[in-house]
């Protein structure tokens, strides 16, 4: 069985994400895909939208369709148990209470990257044809698609390692700081983790099977936040194939809502124009609450009912962020960032890693084998790509 179609809705809180993602599941069912709907955001609103009580596991919600909250605890039992019951105890033991210890076992944003793992087990189950999730706003999906860059060169220089780390500091630990370091065990987890980060990283980046969806309203502080996770969705490799402008007013508003309806229109010209060639769907703002299934399969007309619009599980737009081209001599890496400016960006190569910083985000881009005998012989930024080019040594020299 191939891979399910998968569509990440990511944007600003409030923008509607959610209502969004439950009626893209709704039509994909309609389609006769078996489609499950999942949350990954700490602050569940899906249960709401589809007016049903959602659990950890899948609930039938109709024909074909299920929908899931993450539960974020559940995954952390799954994949961090054994490095919390070690950093437990030795806070415990240190007089910490049990209570502010176990908050402590788990760092900042790791439950949020624990829920993304649930996407990881939808796909290698063979259950659904259809895999809709409705990220975590903006900031926090961003940072926690970047972990797994992090997360492979942590396999790569730490592990192999680790032994001789551990067995060399040992006796010290025990002796002058008084702590047990951690077990095999520990690591074990710790390992596992990482390769099944790795190995949904490799999911999301199948720009044949996945892609993220950018909602926002006509605002224009919201535009300008969805240009800039354009931007770095494309830094980390992710497709985008269609943005979703939601809750615009109609011509029906009359005068009292007149000259906000002009500054709608304005913005949806500049989402046009910047986002090309990315389809921009939308949706009008409705004269009641998007809740529950009539109205949500208004607003997956209102989106993808178009009769030139394709399906809402068919991917939209296929350009890929990356490009990488190998000659006899050299190679060059094409890398989409739109709307970046020459001076927010930095670039490093270290070994085999490609270091690119834009504006405070950072992506180390693991090369491939054929550019080992090469290096960085030039680098630019032209029509909203950074351009690097690769060639041999001697050739570099001679250059």
């Amino acid at each position: 069985m191939g891979a399910p179609r998968t569509i990440l809705y990511t944007g600003k809180g409030g923008v509607g994400k959610t209502s969004v993602a439950a009626a893209t599941a709704r039509r994909c069912a309609a389609a006769g895909l078996r489609t499950v709907v999942l949350s990954t955001d700490p602050a569940h609103s899906l249960s709401d939208s589809l007016e049903t009580k959602l659990g950890g596991e899948p609930t039938a919600v109709g024909d074909l369709l299920w929908g899931q909250e993450v539960s974020a605890q559940d995954e952390m039992e799954r994949n961090w148990a054994g490095v919390q019951d070690w950093l437990g105890e030795l806070l415990i033991a240190r007089g910490v209470d049990r209570i502010s210890a176990e908050e402590l076992t788990v760092p900042p944003g790791m439950d949020e990257l624990f829920s993304l793992l649930a996407i990881k087990r939808h796909h290698e189950s063979g259950e659904f044809d259809a895999v809709i999730v409705d990220c975590a706003p903006t900031g926090e999906t961003l940072r926690l698609l970047s972990f797994p860059d992090v997360a492979r060169w942590w396999l790569d220089k730490v592990f192999p390692q680790q032994g001789r780390i551990l067995d060399a500091a040992r006796p010290f630990a025990r002796a002058v700081l008084d702590v047990s370091l951690p077990g095999n065990e520990v690591f074990d987890d710790v390992q596992r983790l990482v390769r099944n980060l790795i190995a949904m990283n490799e999911i999301l980046r199948d720009n044949e099977h996945v892609s993220v969806r950018l909602v926002m309203t006509p605002d224009r502080m919201v535009v300008d936040e969805a240009r800039r996770t354009f931007t770095y969705l494309n830094l980390y490799g992710y497709l985008t194939d269609a943005v979703v402008v939601n809750r615009v007013f109609g011509a029906e508003v009359g005068d009292y809502f007149g000259a906000w309806r002009d500054r709608q229109q304005a913005q949806l010209v500049s989402v046009r124009d910047a986002f090309a060639p990315v389809p921009v769907l939308q949706a009008p703002y409705f004269e009641e609450e998007v809740v529950g299934p009539a109205m949500l399969d208004r607003l997956g007309d209102a989106v993808f009912g178009g009769d030139d619009t394709p399906p809402a599980q068919a991917i939209h737009h296929t350009s890929v962020s990356e490009r990488l081209e190998l000659g006899t001599d050299g190679a060059t890496l094409r890398l989409e960032l739109p709307f970046a400016q020459r001076g927010d960006i930095s670039l490093k190569r270290a070994g085999q890693e490609l270091i690119v910083r834009v504006d405070g985000h950072k992506r180390t881009m693991l090369l491939p084998p054929a550019l080992d005998d090469l290096q960085p012989s030039g680098a630019a930024f032209e029509d909203g790509a950074l351009i690097v080019t690769f060639a041999r040594a001697v050739a570099a020299a001679d250059a």
